[in-house]
């Protein structure tokens, strides 16, 4: 009960024995199926490995950074009344003051400059995630009046200080004497080290206790106040709804505006992969064409046989149509499994490449994390197998039609 096209188109795409150009159509065919299973199997991986580095670098920076930022300048005074009004949004789940300063740190003759953040360790464990990358220390050993730091890895390596080493913290705001305008210094004990694994904060962020960046700072009130919400992925909306009600003095930021840049390359980094990684299936249908346009050739007086026996051209396109997508379909296919089986084992492929080689793909100084993620989506799957077939359809029709319109008495003229 199988349509006669179909059983047809089957047996072209095999070769026959002793067929030489049978058999070097086949072996174009099978390049063409190699390179659409290639190209689709490195799509899915690269979006896969794209929305990983996304969802990575999404995560590590929330360990750090806010949801929301309640924000004034230069300094929020009734910060709880902000807080309180923030609360009131049932989408609001915690929130923290902070004091948010540079700095310049300072150990046995090396300075490196920072951002100083004042935190109230208990309340900052319900907003950010940083006691959880402790490398050493704990930090709710900030306790008020102990002027303790912790440091990121990267910061206390470049200053070389460990647990318990005396560094001191220089501001800019100055001190006026007879001798001239000078900054303001202190002493701090180191009492704990984080690890992020981002670059930008391990080597550039500091936390000390929020009474002791009051007194640091001489500030009365805070920088502003952290929020963290139920859905990270709805916290443009919270946020506006949040700014509704407070003063228009106050600026409220979210997580996509304070990092947009971030995320914002990524996404574009996705989007130039994709379509630059599809003109590898674009190439192998263009394949597909040359093969089909040499089947047409080569098979004309097969194709006049079947029309003189009562074929009628809709019948010769779709035979040519289903042998080209039979390549096309099976390609995607072996595509769309290979890519799946990598995209699921990069963690355990890629390191091995790398032991291999002796070589490192992604440095943390510059692609802010070390490890190569991977997040596959069945959406990108889809989209990939779609287009690929797609490609795949759309160069059967040329070749097809060119076989439809094949004058019988023309090509058995000479037979």
């Amino acid at each position: 009960m199988i349509p006669y096209e179909f059983l047809i188109g089957l047996r072209y795409t095999r070769s026959r024995k002793g067929a030489a150009r049978e058999a070097f159509v086949s072996v174009i065919s099978m390049f063409s199926m190699a390179g659409i299973a290639l190209g689709v199997a490195a799509l899915i991986v690269v979006l896969s490995v794209m929305n990983g580095f996304q969802k990575e670098l999404r995560t590590r920076i929330l360990s750090v950074a806010s949801h929301i930022e309640i924000r004034a300048y230069p300094e929020l005074g009734d910060w709880a009344s902000a807080e309180k009004i923030a609360k009131q949004n049932p989408r609001v789940i915690a929130a923290a003051p902070y004091i948010l300063g540079q700095a310049m740190l300072s150990y046995d003759g090396v300075s490196r400059g920072s951002l100083l953040r004042g935190v109230d360790p208990a309340s900052e464990a319900l907003v950010a995630d940083v006691g959880d990358h402790m490398k050493a220390g704990r930090f709710d050993a900030l306790t008020p009046g102990s002027f303790g730091i912790v440091l990121g890895l990267e910061q206390a390596r470049a200053l070389n200080v460990g647990m318990g080493d005396d560094l001191v913290v220089i501001i800019p705001q100055g001190l006026a004497t007879p001798a001239g305008t000078m900054p303001r210094l202190r002493s701090f004990k180191v009492v704990g080290v984080f690890d992020i694994g981002m670059y930008e904060f391990d080597s550039g962020l500091a936390f000390v206790n929020i009474e002791d960046a009051q007194r640091l700072y001489r500030m009365s009130g805070v920088s502003g106040v952290r929020l963290k919400v139920d859905d990270l992925l709805r916290a443009p909306t919270i946020g506006r709804e949040i700014a509704d009600e407070l003063p228009f003095s106050l600026e409220v930021r979210d997580w996509t505006r304070s990092h947009a840049n971030f995320f914002r390359a990524v996404q574009i980094e996705k989007r130039m992969m994709f379509l630059i990684l599809m003109l590898i299936v674009f190439v192998a249908a263009f394949n597909i064409i040359s093969a089909q346009v040499m089947v047409v050739t080569e098979k004309q007086a097969d194709i006049a046989i079947l029309r003189t026996l009562g074929a009628s051209p809709s019948s010769i396109l779709g035979i040519f149509i289903f042998q080209g997508a039979l390549v096309g379909v099976i390609g995607t296919l072996i595509g769309v499994v290979g890519g799946i089986a990598l995209a699921l084992n990069v963690d355990v492929v890629v390191p091995a490449i790398e032991r291999l080689f002796n070589v490192q793909f992604l440095d943390k100084s510059v692609y802010y994390i070390s490890d190569l993620p991977s997040d596959l989506q069945s959406g990108d799957v889809t989209v990939v197998a779609t287009t690929a077939l797609f490609f795949a359809l759309a160069a059967t029709v040329y070749p097809a039609w060119k076989a439809a319109r094949v004058n019988p008495a023309a090509a058995l003229r000479y037979e």
